[in-house]
């Protein structure tokens, strides 16, 4: 199995991705162990000390004014988290929660947060058994951490709660714990507010967002020229010398996919045959344009995933110099700031790809092609409603475009009274994400159909392999009415599963 060594200077994206979805092992780096060993000499001498320090000898948030006694300091850690664990609502997805753990590690074994070693080592043993705390919609404000998911996470480290063991069933944590020989972890100074004073779970949602739109994008590339095959457009607008004198990277890099994927086609360029036409319209020919805006979009969430995979984020924070102090790193406007503009690109493109079919069922425009793309139309409806699932999913991706990270509200007696709202912006973007897959499915229903109704005319060989692998993964082709939502719910794992982009890469090679 993939092992994944978590060491004080951060970790990758691939990394997130083998621990939340691949099931990857973890191990603590030598430097982690000896940084987390330093850190935690100096939170120990502080405890020592009569003087209050934040997190360590006080309480929290909007009652950080109280200088906690020696003896009530680890109740008072283990109060933390019993009470931040106050989640509500349904269950997040167990990747979600590998993640958030995962990435509290990361920041854990930096050597800022002044967390003992065992602790450390405890967090990816719970990990490494493929225990999942259970983790609730609902809790987080985006800001001094994610802090009630983080919170049911540290409640089973603690051995207290509930938990998914690796069979899937949800059991007391104490249980599942003692059944894989991990002792539950006894908190001391600061450890309580070091489990759960961090972005994690917004950030692991980003990270397998970016992940999943990289997947997409390309197959609505891909999408959007068998449409565009199917329509009889003109390819040349595709030229990479159009696209240059715009250089937008994104732009250019779905254009090329386009064409790629046109190449060889006898469909394309018809525009003076039987219904001329001087121009293709706005959802067929300024596909790369749109497409290409999100492309840079993901670029600059990236890159803010990237820089955030590199952070420490606690507060207060263990300094090299040896002083504890107290900062606003915890505070999820960068992460949120671009799962709200992922949810707007994605919105966007969900958009064009409705339209796209919705002119490839108008037998007013699409050039030849039959109503509603319909065996016998009128006895058949063909795929009419298969387009108002898609508008619907278009409806609901609109409103999911709608920023959360704009709607701060005060928590903590007005002590943080500004906040990100990042993890609702994660799980929206979720959502969409998880639309957008469907909507690009119901293009790819339609296209693939529409082009293999245009008899006597090869499609190019990429647009081919699709259809090929398409119908060989149980997606119908042309005919008469049958139950529909199997057909669809196939071409969703189709594009789902990356197979859309698997088709055209064994014909084109690697797509941008």
């Amino acid at each position: 199995m993939h092992t994944v060594v978590v060491g004080t200077s951060g970790v990758t994206a691939s990394d997130v991705l083998a621990v939340a979805r691949g099931g990857a092992r973890i191990e603590l780096a030598a430097e982690a162990v000896a940084a987390l060993a330093a850190a935690r000499e100096i939170v120990d001498a502080l405890a020592a000390k009569p003087e209050p320090v934040y997190g360590v000898s006080t309480g929290f948030g909007a009652l950080a004014s109280r200088h906690i006694s020696p003896e009530l300091r680890a109740q008072l850690q283990r109060n933390i988290v019993r009470s931040h664990a106050a989640g509500m609502g349904p269950r997040v997805e167990r990747e979600v929660v590998r993640a958030l753990m995962f990435l509290r590690l990361k920041t854990v074994c930096s050597g800022h947060t002044g967390v003992r070693p065992e602790v450390a080592q405890t967090m990816a043993d719970v990990l490494n058994a493929g225990i999942t705390p259970v983790v609730h919609e609902y809790g987080s404000l985006g800001c001094s951490g994610d802090l009630a998911p983080l919170s049911h996470c540290a409640l089973t480290l603690m051995g207290e709660g509930d938990a998914e063991g690796p069979d899937g069933v949800v059991r007391p944590a104490g249980e599942l714990l003692a059944e894989h020989g991990i002792a539950p972890v006894e908190l001391r100074e600061k450890e309580g507010l070091a489990l759960l004073n961090g972005t994690d779970g917004m950030l692991g949602m980003l990270v397998m967002a970016l992940a999943d739109l990289d997947m997409l994008y390309k197959s609505a590339d891909v999408t959007a020229a068998l449409s565009l095959e199917a329509l009889l457009g003109t390819d040349k607008v595709l030229a990479p010398e159009l696209h240059a004198i715009r250089p937008h990277p994104g732009q250019g890099a779905s254009a090329a996919n386009m064409l790629a994927v046109l190449d060889g086609s006898e469909l394309t360029g018809h525009h003076q045959d039987d219904a001329p036409r001087v121009q293709d319209a706005y959802s067929v020919r300024c596909a790369p344009q749109v497409a290409g805006a999100g492309r840079d979009t993901i670029a600059h969430a990236r890159l803010v995933a990237e820089r955030e995979l590199a952070s420490a984020v606690d507060n207060p924070v263990v300094l090299p110099d040896g002083r504890v102090e107290s900062n606003g790193n915890f505070h999820g406007a960068p992460v949120a700031y671009v799962l709200d503009f992922l949810a707007i690109a994605a919105a966007d493109l969900g958009s064009i790809a409705e339209r796209r079919t919705d002119r490839l069922l108008d037998k007013n425009r699409s050039h030849g092609l039959p109503p509603f793309l319909a065996d016998d139309a009128g006895v058949d409806s063909g795929l009419m409603i298969a387009q108002y699932t898609q508008a619907a999913l278009v409806s609901e991706m609109k409103r999911l475009a709608v920023p959360a990270s704009a709607d701060s509200i005060p928590s903590s007696a007005m002590q943080e009274d500004h906040v990100s709202m990042g993890w609702s912006a994660a799980r929206k973007l979720r959502t969409a994400v998880d639309n957008l897959t469907r909507i690009i499915a119901v293009e790819l229903y339609a296209a693939t159909r529409a082009v293999e109704l245009r008899e006597g005319l090869a499609p190019a060989p990429a647009s081919r392999a699709v259809i090929d692998a398409v119908r060989a993964a149980g997606v119908e082709g042309p005919g008469p009415d049958r139950f529909l939502s199997p057909d669809l719910a196939a071409a969703d794992a189709f594009v789902r599963g990356g197979h859309v982009v698997e088709a055209v890469e064994k014909v084109t090679g690697p797509l941008r």
